[in-house]
């Protein structure tokens, strides 16, 4: 897979999955290729408290860099669980 990624100004969240899918391709990142569930649990608990923090601080820039990591954190596990066939990000939308 040849990585074939536009700089944007904005990103979405089609941005967002293209990029978990080339982290996670076999050309892709090694360390998030060997991720699973429970290896990365501790980080959307650390991302969550980041949110409480920025939010109490009332600092809107960090909020939604923070909100973006719980973002991504959210999106890995769905793709995780979508390798392993358990469920996919449309069902968390869904549900």
């Amino acid at each position: 897979m040849a990585v074939n990624f536009v700089l944007k100004l904005k990103y979405d969240v089609s941005d967002l999955l293209e990029i978990m899918k080339i982290l996670r391709s076999p050309e892709g990142c090694p360390w998030d290729r060997e991720q699973t569930h429970e290896s990365i649990k501790k980080s959307i608990i650390e991302e969550t408290y980041e949110v409480v923090e920025a939010i109490n601080k009332n600092d809107k820039e960090l909020m939604t860099e923070e909100l973006g990591d719980v973002l991504l954190q959210v999106v890995f596990q769905a793709d995780i669980a979508q390798q392993y066939g358990t469920f996919e990000l449309s069902d968390i939308t869904t549900d």
